[in-house]
């Protein structure tokens, strides 16, 4: 890895950015610049922005959307330039995936935490024309306090996965329709807190982080997991967040990992999850970031701004405003990162 020095930053001991705090450093990491950022939520003076999804406008790059969380407002649908293009009302939603499900659209869901006691999975349509959402219905998906969510597309068949601050994780077949199900595939579980959340398309194969202990893979259909990075405090600095992956071939690629602790990300080469790189988002044009929760990442093209690829981070500091999300051209992150 080029560049980089020890980074001295603050970490939360709890969740929420006002808890008391602790100065941490973890391994090198290198600078990279954002070169756009959301217009901040409206929730201001708390910890409210948490997890972005990206839909990649393949006709028209620069046209694609991101989709994000205010879990104290609802969903908010941004351009690329950063400005608001639509806003769904929904408090206590966490974490945000979607899906393209062909002729039944792009379905984007997230984790329902209204309830404590019993997760949901709330469901929306994307109008990818006119950046809105239509709520089509919440789901049960097992007890405890909703927070990670993601899936992928399986066939004609909606799989999310659920990842409650339980441990107790959830691969569900959403039926789509006028009737909306939930039928529970498989059950597996981690011992404490989880949150990221992003299974490799290609083969099925679901990663989780545990924020304090580090990153499970579940291969398809198996219920025992097997840690492949743990939080030691230099690599990933706990809390360890949200995940990130951009596939490449058959099995070759990167997932990414918020190391919250120490406002830094790292980087894994798949498919055995080899250390490849640590960066962090300093300030240039726009601010950087610190305490990030969600990132999502997507390679291809996404317009001039970001012709090879989108890495989009939660800022959980933002410079005395509400918080938002920041946009870093993925090849500045490879560039950075070049030879590990």
């Amino acid at each position: 890895m080029r560049g980089g020095f020890p980074i001295f930053a603050i970490a939360s001991l709890g969740i929420a950015a006002a808890c008391a705090t602790i100065p941490v450093a973890g391994d090198p990491a290198a600078p990279v610049l954002a070169v756009g950022e959301t217009e901040p939520v409206a929730t201001a003076n708390k910890d409210a922005a948490d997890d972005p999804a990206i839909w990649r406008n393949a006709a028209s790059p620069a046209d694609s959307l991101i989709v994000a969380t205010d879990k104290k407002g609802g969903l908010y649908v941004y351009g690329l330039d950063g400005k608001v293009k639509g806003f769904t009302p929904h408090p206590a939603l966490n974490n945000v995936d979607l899906v393209d499900m062909g002729a039944a659209g792009v379905i984007v869901f997230a984790s329902d935490r209204s309830d404590p006691a019993q997760a949901k999975i709330a469901l929306y349509r994307l109008d990818t024309a006119t950046a809105t959402l239509t709520e089509l219905g919440r789901v049960a998906s097992g007890p405890g306090e909703a927070y990670g969510i993601c899936g992928t597309r399986r066939g004609d068949s909606l799989i999310v996965y659920t990842a409650p601050k339980s441990g107790r994780i959830g691969e569900w077949e959403i039926t789509l329709g006028a009737a909306l199900s939930a039928r529970e595939l498989r059950t597996m579980h981690v011992a404490s807190q989880p949150e990221g959340c992003v299974v490799d398309p290609r083969d099925g194969t679901l990663y989780i982080g545990e924020e304090a202990t580090g990153i499970w893979r579940f291969r398809k259909g198996e219920t025992a997991g097997e840690l492949v990075a743990r939080v030691d405090g230099r690599q990933l600095v706990a809390d360890l967040e949200g995940l990130a992956l951009v596939p490449a071939g058959a099995e070759g690629g990167w997932l990414y990992a918020s190391s919250q602790g120490d406002n830094s990300y790292m980087r894994y080469a798949l498919p055995e999850m080899t250390p490849a790189g640590r960066f962090r988002i300093a300030a240039g044009i726009v601010g950087s970031t610190e305490e990030t929760d969600g990132i999502e990442a997507m390679a291809g093209d996404f317009g001039p701004a970001f012709p090879g690829g989108l890495f989009v981070a939660q800022d959980g500091v933002n410079e005395g405003r509400a918080q938002n999300f920041k946009l870093v051209p993925l090849a500045a992150i490879e560039a950075a990162l070049a030879g590990g």
